[in-house]
């Protein structure tokens, strides 16, 4: 008996010896060796043009790109967002949701150390099957205290591809709380620079209607006096009132803009107001770079290439299905029919030994699997390529936006400067009665207009220049590379 205890003993012991060198060989993976896709990189950006000078040292700021712009009010808004959006809360709570899983997946990789406690009484049927003798009793106590050990020796690296996966699927959603984070943030610099934009307008539009007023007061005192016309009082006064509609509405556009900036800042609407601010502000240089700098600056891009390596790992574990789960056990404690005497060398159990898996059939199952993630990773592939394509496209357009319409707003300063002179002539011919009111009407009309156009370029280049920021990956940067 004791002989062939041993013998068993030495067996089992030389299995497990076996099943330990196997782990001890690292397993293999059966997940494809991962690239990420190719994708074209220009090696310039072909609307920079003569706008603005570029320094290889230049960086946008890290932590507050925004601060590029000079503007307290801005800075002070831009620290709400990350701290009161829900939408950024959310994509927090996304992103520990991500970092849970890795924890769930890495546990894989631990051993498993499980305890039990059991005190019962058990009854047997007096006419059992396999009853030996009449003293053998019908009801005993059975009282087992044990503690079992269990290890996925993960030869196939199943578990290894799963916390893989895990985790570059945790670090796209950070990437992606960046991306929503710069997103809102530029959101918000926009809708700030046109607010500060209609501020500017409701100025424009404030003197011009205190000028139509002060002409219409000229125009029926002269009208009085039989040197003008009723139509010229009616042109007069036609003119005042388009004035104040406009001023109308660029107020309620204004109020729009001002709940949106409210709303971006986690502040109701109803609690939120901005003072009224015509200050010029300013336009930076934006440094671009050069355009493979936007691999490593893009969070969404960053993002979109973590999803194609999570995706490449699950391949790995599909694959991994189609072999043997292996796992080693050990199990051992005490177990008596009575509570005291109950832990001591007599009442030992125990067991060890190596337990395998193996599905035999399963309808093609498995096969589906492995073709589903490959088909993802595909998915991912064409769309990180989708994102580096748009993310070169949106540099392109802001800066061809910043490029052209510096240009405009050159010619445009110059025909303002025409529209001014103009209308300086035609009310001085008017009030020598050299041309009618109609002259004075077209002048006005043309130099606010003028103003108006001027101010809408000044907004448009400042809100290119955002997005040019936001186009760049603002401060960001991948840390991983």
């Amino acid at each position: 008996m004791a002989s062939a205890f041993k013998t068993r003993l030495h067996a089992r012991a030389t299995l497990a010896g076996l099943v330990f060198s196997l782990a001890a060989l690292g397993g293999c993976s059966f997940a494809p060796t991962y690239h990420a896709p190719a994708t074209a990189i220009p090696t310039h950006f072909k609307e920079a043009g003569q706008w603005q000078p570029a320094h290889p040292s230049d960086r946008i700021p890290r932590s507050a790109w925004w601060t590029v712009f000079h503007d307290p009010v801005l800075d002070g808004l831009e620290q709400k967002v990350a701290a009161a959006n829900p939408d950024v809360a959310a994509a927090v709570a996304r992103h520990d949701k991500a970092l849970a899983y890795v924890d769930q997946a890495h546990s894989g990789l631990l051993p498993t150390i499980g305890s039990e406690v059991q005190v019962q009484r058990d009854r047997q049927s007096e006419r059992r099957p396999l009853r030996f003798g009449a003293k053998e009793p019908s009801s005993y106590d059975a009282n087992t205290a044990q503690v079992g050990f269990d290890y996925d020796l993960d030869l196939w690296g199943k578990v290894r591809n799963e916390v893989a996966a895990g985790t570059a699927s945790a670090q796209a959603s950070a990437d992606d709380l960046a991306s929503l984070r710069l997103s809102l943030q530029a959101n918000l610099a926009s809708d700030y620079f046109d607010l500060r934009g209609l501020d500017e307008q409701q100025k424009l539009l404030a003197d011009a209607v205190d000028t139509y007023q002060r002409a219409l007061k000229l125009t029926l005192s002269r009208h009085r006096g039989g040197i003008a016309s009723g139509l010229d009082v009616s042109r007069a006064q036609n003119q005042l009132e388009a004035a104040q509609a406009t001023a109308d509405d660029t107020r309620a556009r204004r109020a729009l803009y001002e709940h949106a900036i409210a709303t971006l800042t986690g502040t109701p609407a109803s609690q939120f107001a901005l003072a009224p601010d015509i200050s010029q502000p300013y336009l930076p240089q934006i440094p671009t770079g050069i355009p493979a700098s936007l691999l490593q600056r893009r969070p969404d891009i960053a993002s979109a290439e973590r999803q194609v390596a999570a995706a490449n790992a699950k391949i790995g574990v599909a694959k991994a299905a189609f072999f043997p789960d292996l796992s080693l056990g050990l199990d051992g404690g005490y177990q008596s029919d009575a509570l005291s005497p109950w832990i001591m060398a007599p009442n030992e159990i125990w067991s060890v030994g190596p337990t395998m898996l193996f599905t035999l059939f399963d309808g093609g199952r498995r096969t589906a699997i492995t073709h589903e993630a490959e088909a993802q990773l595909r998915v991912n592939g064409a769309q990180y390529k989708a994102t580096v394509l748009l993310a070169f496209q949106q540099v392109e357009d802001n800066l061809a936006l910043l490029h052209h319409l510096g240009d405009e707003s050159v010619h445009e300063q110059d025909a303002l400067s025409a529209a001014q002179r103009t209308l300086t002539l035609a009310m001085s011919r008017y009030r020598d009665g050299v041309v009618s009111y109609l002259d004075v009407v077209t002048a006005q009309t043309t130099e606010l207009d003028s103003e108006v156009s001027a101010s809408n370029l000044e907004t448009r280049r400042l809100v290119a220049s955002v997005r040019l920021v936001q186009a760049l990956g603002g401060g960001w940067s991948n840390e991983r590379t």
